[in-house]
């Protein structure tokens, strides 16, 4: 015989013989009464919201975080970073702003958390079981490993074991000192430091310069920046895989946990997270070398197109048109449709905000967007201190034009506290990749800035200038009367 469902088998059990249908519809009738004369004289219990409920009430969620390259910085077209990214799009989603709170030192984030002064964690964070115990994780969004990155000249160790003798350092509550404390435990004998207040950049500088002889690195950060650390190579995998995923208070109710569950299920499914992990973490095109053939291509194809632009454009601000060519190649290789994933785009890649205060209402229009790209250049050159002389002022607007100027003056007034000349561009220049470096960029405004690839900005348009004005001058056959009708 089939059986019922638990609770249809008590609702058919209580159901009255036909019978007694009036008496019981009496009784239910007086219970009903007392029932609401009961709740009458008892105030309403109001159901607290939950966590969920609460950020939608706000209006905002709130991402505890840490200024890097692997989590959120600031660079010349606003707030970035893969966290960043991704947690603007959850907020999106729920139909509330995104706040972003960053840690002074990594091992706050924990209390940050605990003291209510954020909903979640995201910050490059390996799930693991001891931080299990203390969040409640979502699903992982990525997977790595950790490296284990020495100083260059020593012998190549290939096991944790051969570490012993070693002086090291990782950042402290992080994974990776979990790690050393378990290979320790299991006899390894290892010699660390716990770093507060750091972030990985200048731990690997630390390696490169020999103040230690070994660190730990999440290998997808140490595949970005190996190659501003000459000093360091890389050793081997220490233990299995990492799950990177967002953290909240453990004792919270799971709505908010389950909403980014769902989220990051869909950012899985509709290539998100592949999209994120390709524009944060593939190694960059190399700015720092010049294709000459691939731009004197680019000449004889695209340059007699828009030729007139530039040309136009520079009469307009009185600039040179072959700066505004060449601040154009290397925005876009002179490509009107060109697009990158932080949204800038045309020929001289404008954000949208941007285009919107120039007054231009197509990017992809050519004429529009050279016009655009002049007139920000100019904007951006004469808030500048009029003491700046030229060129030193055409070379830190191009720097600001890709780094944004908070973080240009954040070089320059790091450059006068160690003694050197902030309206000099070389001095500045040699700076710029320090906004990569906690220990400096801690202490700026606009903190973290991958200033490196402003300083390669400035140097490959410098050579593509001087490639345009050498040929122009000798009136080479690539300049020769190219001046044609754009189509």
């Amino acid at each position: 015989m089939r059986r019922m469902a638990p609770d249809k088998r008590r609702w058919f059990t209580a159901l009255p013989a036909m019978g007694s249908l009036p008496l019981v519809v009496a009784t239910l009738v007086l219970a009903g009464v007392f029932a609401c004369a009961r709740f009458a004289a008892e105030p309403a219990i109001e159901r607290e919201s939950s966590r969920l409920e609460q950020v939608r009430e706000r209006g905002a969620l709130v991402m505890l975080t840490r200024n890097g390259a692997s989590s959120y910085f600031v660079d010349g077209n606003g707030p970035s970073g893969p966290e960043y990214a991704l947690a603007r799009q959850f907020a999106k989603g729920l139909g509330v702003d995104l706040e972003v709170r960053v840690a002074d030192a990594f091992g706050d984030l924990a209390g940050m958390l605990e003291r209510g002064e954020g909903d979640l964690i995201a910050a490059n964070l390996s799930r693991t079981h001891d931080r299990e115990r203390h969040f409640r994780f979502t699903l992982p969004y990525a997977e790595t490993h950790t490296l284990v990155v020495v100083r260059k000249g020593l012998r190549q160790p290939g096991t944790v074991a051969d570490l012993s003798g070693l002086r090291g350092v990782v950042l402290a509550g992080s994974s990776y000192e979990e790690l050393l404390r378990e290979a320790d435990g299991n006899g390894a004998n290892l010699e660390w430091e716990s770093s507060d207040g750091q972030g990985v950049e200048e731990l690997l500088h630390a390696v490169s310069q020999g103040d230690y002889e070994y660190t730990l690195v999440d290998e997808r950060i140490f595949g970005l920046q190996r190659r501003y650390y000459p000093g360091v190579r890389r050793a081997f995998t220490l233990g299995g895989d990492q799950h990177l995923a967002w953290a909240f208070q453990r004792e919270d109710d799971d709505s908010l946990v389950q909403a980014a569950n769902l989220y990051l299920r869909g950012a899985h499914e509709d290539g998100t997270l592949l999209a994120v992990e390709e524009r944060f973490f593939s190694p960059p095109e190399r700015l720092d070398q010049v294709d000459m053939m691939h731009f004197q291509a680019r000449m004889r194809e695209r340059l007699p197109h828009y030729l007139p632009f530039f040309q136009e454009a520079a009469d307009q601000h009185d600039l040179d048109w072959r700066l505004l060519a060449a601040m154009g190649y290397q925005e876009s290789h002179w490509d009107p449709v060109a697009a990158s994933p932080t949204g800038v785009r045309g020929v001289m890649m404008l954000t949208l905000n941007t285009a919107r205060s120039l007054g231009v209402d197509d990017r992809l229009d050519p004429l529009q967007s050279i016009r655009g790209g002049a007139e920000y250049f100019v904007r951006l050159r004469d808030r500048l201190p009029s003491r700046i002389a030229q060129p030193d002022r055409t070379w830190m607007a191009l720097a600001a034009y890709n780094i944004g100027m908070g973080h240009l003056e954040d070089a320059r007034r790091l450059t006068e506290a160690q003694g050197g000349n902030a309206d000099r561009w070389e001095d500045v220049r040699v700076r710029l990749p320090l906004l990569a470096q906690e220990k400096h960029h801690r202490h700026t405004r606009y903190g973290y800035a991958r200033g490196y690839e402003a300083r390669a900005y400035v140097d490959n348009i410098q050579r593509f200038f001087e490639t345009l004005v050498w040929m122009d001058t000798r009136s080479h056959p690539l300049l020769a009367d190219q001046m044609i009708t754009a189509p």
